[in-house]
């Protein structure tokens, strides 16, 4: 259980609450602490997975954590975020669009597994939590830096919105060929 990925994983998890935190001290210092506890958080999303292949690591607790650490560190983000105004309104859009197909694969999985049928996460999810962590990174520096880069975190996170719909299609239509007639 206390593997080296597994660790990593629990790290994210515990990273998140400096996020939240520094949301609300909401001073220079504290908003780059949330950059950074942001952004290695999302380094220890590619780590983790690395190692566990690397030295073979793989584990039923990281399968089901690692997801699960994603899903509630970019939600919660997402979710201060737009409650602090740190997007735009038109990019609230994309950012229901995520905490939306989140849930949904949630219940998918939930279901799935009560009939003993995998639901892995693919290489376009990958791609999609990977443009998300970077949207969120990139906004977040924007707002602590003043620098006009916030656009290019909510093009970012529109790319993540497209690559999420495109995510929730498949694993939907992955699931819908499992249930009973």
């Amino acid at each position: 259980m206390l593997t080296i990925p597994n660790i990593l994983t629990f790290i994210r998890i515990l990273l998140i609450p400096v996020v939240v935190i520094a949301f609300y001290i909401d001073t220079v210092l504290w908003r780059w602490l949330a950059v950074f506890a942001f952004a290695s958080a999302c380094f220890t999303d590619y780590l983790d997975g690395y190692l566990a292949r690397l030295l073979k690591q793989t584990s039923k607790l990281g399968t089901f954590l690692d997801p699960i650490a994603d899903k509630l560190l970019v939600a919660t983000t997402l979710l201060y975020m737009a409650g602090y105004d740190k997007i735009s309104r038109l990019s609230l859009i994309p950012a229901a669009i995520i905490l939306c197909r989140e849930i949904m694969v949630s219940g998918l999985r939930e279901h799935l597994s009560e009939i003993n049928v995998p639901l892995p996460v693919s290489n376009l999810a990958k791609w999609k939590t990977a443009a998300q962590m970077g949207a969120i990174t990139i906004l977040l520096i924007g707002d602590v830096s003043k620098r006009p880069i916030a656009w290019i975190g909510e093009l970012f996170l529109w790319i993540a919105g497209i690559l999420t719909i495109m995510t929730a299609y498949s694993y939907l239509s992955k699931t819908i060929k499992n249930f009973d007639n």
